[in-house]
């Protein structure tokens, strides 16, 4: 039988050692380029893919696997878990010096995400989260914030798309780690995060679970549950906050103007 403890310890000292062999790269010097126009990838990023599937793979042989960073060889499809892995989340951050990037792991069971990590090497700085079982920064509790309007809400998301919020009152900024974005909110130093475009899941999946059992919500912008592992691995828009301001921001989302 799974282990949700087990798989959420595997997970972080993996996350951790990824983490700092990105670091390590960055420290020599990177090689950067595009995998397409305006996406772009690092040696680090492949180094950091490598290592989480040497260190996970062998560790859980029957779980499938998902990275940004491989291709996709569907063996999540017919998994009972699978891996899902973003090796560096704010790949452009990290490329640029920006401390705004993270490791992002999870594993996902029947569509929904058990066990996560996500580690800010920058910061020495690890999320993680079991199902059910509450969600931690370094090992402490934490809990999402408990701010129940839009004046006022600290939301993470891209000032220039949110000016009606902003015209009631909310203060808008951004990192470029969708990840991190959901950690930050977690442990309550935003009050909500507030995408625009589509993520693919391993944007959101260890992040979501984070935020979840941080006592948040997390959907889309039309209120729908988020499912993982389908076809293709895409999210819609995330709305994320805690439940009462959530369905105040997803009231005010669906008319229309953001």
């Amino acid at each position: 039988m799974a282990d949700d403890s087990a798989d959420r310890d595997l997970i972080a000292q993996a996350a951790r050692d990824a983490g700092r062999l990105a670091l390590a790269f960055k420290a020599r010097g990177l090689t950067a380029w595009e995998k397409s126009k305006g996406d772009p990838v690092s040696e680090a990023d492949l180094a950091a893919d490598n290592l989480l599937k040497e260190r996970l793979r062998p560790a859980r042989r029957d779980y499938g696997w998902l990275s940004e960073e491989t291709t996709d060889d569907r063996s999540r499809i017919d998994a009972a878990r699978s891996f899902v892995v973003d090796p560096i989340d704010g790949t452009r951050a990290f490329i640029k010096g920006r401390p705004e990037f993270v490791v992002s792991v999870a594993v996902i069971e029947a569509g929904a995400p058990v066990a996560a990590a996500l580690f800010d090497p920058s910061t020495d700085r690890l999320w993680d989260a079991v199902r059910g079982r509450g969600a931690r920064l370094n090992g402490a509790p934490i809990r999402v914030s408990g701010h129940k309007q839009i004046r006022g809400a600290r939301i993470l998301g891209d000032p220039g798309r949110l000016p009606t919020l902003r015209a009631l009152g909310a203060e808008a900024s951004t990192v470029n780690s969708a990840a991190l974005r959901l950690a930050l909110a977690a442990q309550g130093a935003y009050d909500a995060v507030v995408a625009e475009r589509a993520k693919w899941d391993w944007d959101l999946a260890a992040g979501a679970l984070i935020f979840t059992e941080a006592g948040g919500v997390i959907t889309s912008r039309k209120g729908d549950a988020l499912v993982f592992n389908g076809e293709p691995p895409r999210q819609p828009a995330p709305l994320a906050a805690g439940p009462a301001l959530h369905a105040l921001l997803r009231e005010r989302l669906n008319q229309g103007d953001t």
